[in-house]
């Protein structure tokens, strides 16, 4: 169910107001998308998009689950799933260290906003992409995919969360941080546009 009115309950009404009210650096678009059906009784759906110099360098969907009931695998009744991509640099794909980089870039962004969750899980994936006959004269291309969810400790917290999260997508991207704290190491970034 993707409409927060009718019969969806307060809270989750609630979190959807505090994604809708959610306003993240002028370089990541959001927009709506169709929720899943099958995952939770109550879904909301975003899709992001981090652009630059009229080029999008990252791309991603964020959704937030609900079951009144609970569900004992979330540790909760409210469940946040993502997904984020971007293309890299063929070097920094071969680099042994980048699933366990690109991890700690999520927890980091959550912990600088302070926000607790529970049951984290995701994966990290890296692909190479060669071409051939007729697509030859493209160069190769290598790609990350961060899929991750975790319970938020606060469902009322569920727009820093996005917020959070928008920011991992902003650092994929390649793009420097938007304050000057802590470094922050953000990879290198792609070259040529993305392919559709």
């Amino acid at each position: 169910m993707s409409d927060p009115g009718g019969g969806a309950p307060s809270a989750f009404q609630q979190a959807v107001a505090a994604l809708d009210a959610a306003r993240p650096r002028p370089e990541v678009t959001l927009s709506p998308l169709p929720p899943p059906r099958r995952l939770a009784p109550y879904a909301h759906a975003l899709g992001a998009a981090v652009s630059a110099g009229g080029e999008e360098l990252a791309d991603g969907r964020f959704v937030l689950l609900h079951d009144p009931a609970g569900e004992e695998s979330w540790g909760g009744d409210f469940r946040v799933v993502t997904l984020t991509r971007a293309d890299l640099e063929p070097d920094v794909a071969a680099d042994p260290l980048l699933p366990e980089v690109a991890w700690s870039w999520l927890t980091e962004a959550l912990q600088a906003r302070a926000l607790p969750r529970d049951v984290p899980s995701g994966t990290v994936t890296r692909a190479d992409s060669a071409f051939f006959g007729g697509l030859a004269q493209r160069p190769g291309r290598a790609e990350l995919e961060l899929r991750a969810s975790w319970t938020p400790a606060e469902p009322a917290d569920v727009g820093a969360h996005l917020l959070a999260w928008c920011g991992l997508l902003a650092q994929c991207a390649g793009l420097p941080p938007e304050s000057s704290g802590t470094p922050v190491t953000a990879l290198p970034r792609r070259r040529g546009p993305r392919p559709g």
